[in-house]
Parts: structure tokens; C-alpha cells; sequence
């Protein structure tokens, strides 16, 4: 699946779809260089999945937790700062990715031997116009 996103209110749109197309899959490693909008369409997916409290950049506490209004438990990671899988798997990576909740990894290739079967791949891109592209792969 692939979305162009035209705006920021255009990505409420998108992060919808988005889970929509995700159907049951849990863990999603996000592609993309630094300042596509990472964070921003991790915000966006969180709020349409109900996340009321403010979603910010895990970048230095490495995973941050969210609960939906349902009681549903949101990770976003940002594995950017960690130096390669074993610190990954000293903090417990595993277990969040295990858990049955919804995962989402900025920078997973840092992690990518612990990401498990089934992770979906996300990227993202910018466009030369400035509006951005998501993909979702099947």
C-alpha cells in the first residue's frame, strides 16, 4: 500500500488507512531518513488508535509507552542511540516485541535480528515538493 501525504491534517487520513491496510500486524520497523516524519506519522497513528497523552520522540529514553482509551498498550522506539542489537536485548527489546501490543521502531535496522517473523515494513519518503510518501509492504 502506499499513501501521499499532503499535509498534516491530510496524515489523520493516512495514519487510518494505515492501520486499516495494517490489519492484525503488531510490530513495524519505520524506514526512512532523518526528519521524513518518523515521529510525526508514529503521533498520528497513535492518536487514531486513541492515544490521548502527548506522543514524543523516544530518541533518548529509547522507548516510550502509551495506553489507547481501550487500554491497548502502544510502544514507539527509537533505536537510533543504541550501538547495536545486544544493547537492544540487554534493555528487553524481545519482550516488547513479543508482547502482542503494537511496535513501532524508528531505525530498526540497529535491531533488525531481533525484529521477529511477520514485522511489517514501513518507509518513508519526501517527495520534492515537500509532501511525504508512506508505503506499507504486504
Amino acid at each position: 500500500m502506499r499513501w501521499i501525504v499532503n499535509d498534516l491534517e491530510d496524515l489523520r487520513r493516512v495514519a487510518g488507512e494505515f492501520l486499516a491496510a495494517a490489519g492484525e500486524r503488531r510490530v513495524f520497523a519505520l524506514e526512512g531518513p532523518m526528519g521524513v516524519g518518523k515521529t510525526t506519522f508514529v503521533k498520528a497513528v497513535a492518536e487514531a488508535l486513541g492515544v490521548e497523552d502527548e506522543v514524543t520522540s523516544p530518541t533518548f529514553a529509547i522507548v516510550n509507552e502509551y495506553r489507547t482509551k481501550g487500554g491497548e498498550t502502544v510502544f514507539h522506539f527509537d533505536c537510533y542511540r543504541l550501538k547495536d542489537a545486544g544493547e537492544a536485548m540487554d534493555m528487553g527489546c524481545e519482550e516488547y516485541f513479543e508482547s502482542g501490543a503494537r511496535c513501532f521502531v524508528e531505525w530498526p535496522e540497529v535491531v533488525e535480528g531481533l525484529l521477529p517473523e511477520g514485522t511489517a515494513v514501513c518507509r518513508l519518503a519526501e517527495l520534492a515538493d515537500g509532501r511525504r510518501v508512506v508505503e506499507l509492504e504486504d
